[in-house]
Parts: C-alpha cells; sequence; structure tokens
C-alpha cells in the first residue's frame, strides 16, 4: 500500500509532499508528522526507503505507508486530553505521534501481538525522549504497550475516546471493535479493505464513513490455550500523576509561556514557523515541433508565449532572479530554548535535569 505521493529526501520533503496531495490536512498533524523523523523507525540497512511512501516490513516489524497514516491521524480528530488505544501498535511509529497531540493528560495504550516489536517499539520510544528537540517543544503523552492479541482484550477493560486497528478487520470482529469505544468516540480500522472511521453518537448509535481502499494483512486470530481458555489481554490501569509529576508539567509550561512572551517582545509578531526551503525553479525548455502538410513533414520550431523570446530575455530574466532570490545559506542548527532556560535557572542540578526528563540533549 502506498505509492500516492513522491519520494521526498528527507523527512520535512516528505511531509510537504503529503501536505500537496492533500493528505495531510491541518496543523495539529503536520506539526505530529514533522516533529517524529519515520527514519528513527527503520533498521539501519533501510532507512533510505523511509521517505518513500511505501509500506515497509521486516519479519514482525511493519511501518504503513506515509499516506495512510496520514488519513489515520486526520480521521481520528485527535485533541488533547484524550484516551487513545492502538491495536497493533508495531514500532510505536504512530503511537509517538499521537501522544504529541494528547498531551500529559491524555492516555496512549497500545496492545502489539508480538513482544519482540514490542521491545523495538520500546528502544524506539526511549531514543525519542532521549534525543529528540520534539519532546521538549510539545507536552507529551507516553504511550504504553502490552503484549497480546487485541481480540483478547478483557472484556472489563476501560471504553477509550479514539482506537485504531492497524490490521484488516473482518465483518464479524466488527462489533467487539466498536465495544472498545466510548459515546462520543473514533474508531478507525481497515474494514472489509476500505479503510473506516467509525463514530459512535449514541449507546447503541453509529455513523459510518468510508475513507479510501486499503489492503492489509488480517488479524490474527487467537490461539487458545491447552486448556481451552483465551488469554485475556489486560490493558494498562489509568496512571495517576504525582504531585512531583504535575509540578514539573506545570514548571514546563510555565517557562514555555514566558519563551513564547521573549520572542513575541523580540520579533514583534510572535513565534514564526521556519522558512521552508525553496523548490528549485524548473525552467521552460524550448520545444522544437514537427508540422505534417498535407504529405510533407517540415521540422521546425514553432513560437509560443511561454517561450523566451531571445537569449538576451533569458539572461535578463536569470539576473533578475538572482536579484531577487537571496543566496543559499545553511541553515543555522535548532535552538532548544526550553532546555537553555531551564539551564539558566538558580536551581540544583539535580532539579534541573528533572525537570529536563534527565534527556541527554
Amino acid at each position: 500500500m502506498g505509492g500516492a505521493v513522491s519520494a521526498g529526501e528527507d523527512n520535512d520533503e516528505l511531509i510537504d509532499n503529503l501536505k500537496e496531495a492533500q493528505y495531510i490536512r491541518t496543523e495539529l498533524v503536520e506539526q505530529a508528522f514533522r516533529a517524529i523523523d519515520r527514519a528513527d523507525y527503520y533498521l539501519e540497512e533501510f532507512k533510505e526507503n523511509a521517505y518513500k511512501d511505501l509500506a515497509w516490513k521486516h519479519g514482525n516489524i511493519h511501518l504503513s505507508a506515509p499516506c495512510i497514516y496520514s488519513e489515520v491521524m486526520e480521521a481520528l480528530d485527535l485533541q488533547p486530553g484524550l484516551s487513545f488505544l492502538n491495536l497493533g501498535s508495531g514500532t510505536g511509529y504512530l503511537s509517538s505521534m499521537v501522544g504529541l497531540i494528547l498531551g500529559p493528560f491524555g492516555v496512549n495504550h497500545g496492545v502489539e501481538l508480538h513482544s519482540d516489536v514490542i521491545e523495538y517499539a520500546k528502544q524506539k520510544l526511549d531514543f525519542f525522549i532521549r534525543t529528540s528537540d520534539s519532546f521538549d517543544k510539545f507536552d507529551f503523552c507516553e504511550p504504553c504497550f502490552v503484549t497480546g492479541n487485541c481480540l483478547e482484550i478483557s472484556p472489563d477493560c476501560s471504553q477509550y475516546d479514539r482506537v485504531y486497528c492497524g490490521a484488516g478487520v473482518q465483518k464479524e470482529h466488527e462489533e467487539y471493535m466498536k465495544n472498545l469505544l466510548k459515546v462520543g468516540g473514533i474508531l478507525v480500522m481497515p474494514l472489509e479493505e476500505k479503510l473506516t472511521k467509525i463514530t459512535r453518537t449514541g449507546p447503541s448509535a453509529w455513523e459510518t464513513k468510508k475513507i479510501l481502499a486499503v489492503s492489509f494483512a488480517p488479524l490474527i486470530q487467537p490461539c487458545h490455550s491447552e486448556s481451552g481458555k483465551s488469554r485475556l489481554v489486560q490493558l494498562p490501569p489509568v496512571a495517576v500523576r504525582s504531585l512531583q509529576d504535575l509540578a514539573r508539567i506545570a514548571i514546563r509550561g510555565t517557562i514555555k509561556k514566558v519563551i513564547h512572551q521573549e520572542t513575541v517582545s523580540k520579533n514583534g509578531n510572535g513565534l514564526k514557523n521556519t522558512p521552508r526551503f525553496k523548490r528549485r525553479r524548473v525552467r521552460r525548455r524550448r520545444m522544437e515541433t514537427i508540422v505534417f502538410l498535407d504529405k510533407e513533414v517540415f521540422a521546425s520550431r514553432i513560437s509560443n508565449p511561454s517561450d523566451d523570446n531571445s537569449c538576451e530575455d533569458l539572461e535578463e530574466e536569470r539576473r533578475e532572479e538572482e536579484e531577487k532570490t537571496p543566496p543559499e545559506t545553511k541553515p543555522d542548527p535548532p535552538v532548544n530554548f526550553l532546555r537553555q532556560k531551564v539551564l539558566s535557572l538558580p536551581l540544583p542540578d539535580p532539579l534541573k535535569y528533572y525537570l529536563l526528563y534527565y534527556r541527554e540533549k
């Protein structure tokens, strides 16, 4: 599945292409996609394919195509503070992007069948938290993953505001999936070869919308134990944050507001998105046209209004472009203002590093 948009040279260019093709349509989703580099979730030897709009699978590790994840993120209509359940959570790439939107008071759970993939996801999550500046730009809802078959979730588990299933769901399991939702919640899943959005509008009322045709591997059916009983999956309880943790969230939030106010005072117009690089301008080529006249063939150049009139005009246009376009300079490395501000505070070092979640940079 995939191939709907052109490959990018890096993560930002891939997102540019997804935006241009209207797969990414909202600012929140765009920010989440830009904050997490897709290549970080690939094995080293396969990273050259990370920015192609293609699915990737190696053993039990799997990533859907970027266009699919874009449609899923848009369809989920995520908001801060919601609860999210990812069925077939895989590498944790989607769960981490969702966590950037849910914020510190959301719930972010994932169920994955393969224990080796759970371990892989935890490694990638740890790498993101320790090394990515995006962690400090957002208030993050850290995903929590459990091993098990998503068709064996304990019936007494909590319901969720948002649910996504990353494997093909058969019609016989549709009701099971719907029952995982709270009233007002949204379920997105591949149902009978269509990516489908189901909204629970009441205790027994639903709205269904088909998004696009997809091809997903089907859900793996549960394997019963020797006793004939299924192994029920117990989802994590909703964690209650400690007072210490709440204080850290509040302090970091206050510092971010101070940084924003300082930036507004300095620039006069608030924070702006960093200008994106301009793509190379593609010049029109002169077209040689073959003309058929009766039974004779003449090869000649036919001028048209879009062609340059002369070499002098072309040279003049080139000079004008050079005057308008500033010389390309290498962008400065991004500055982590939150980290700088915390480290400058008159506090004991252990408290500073606690506020920074003991991150490496």
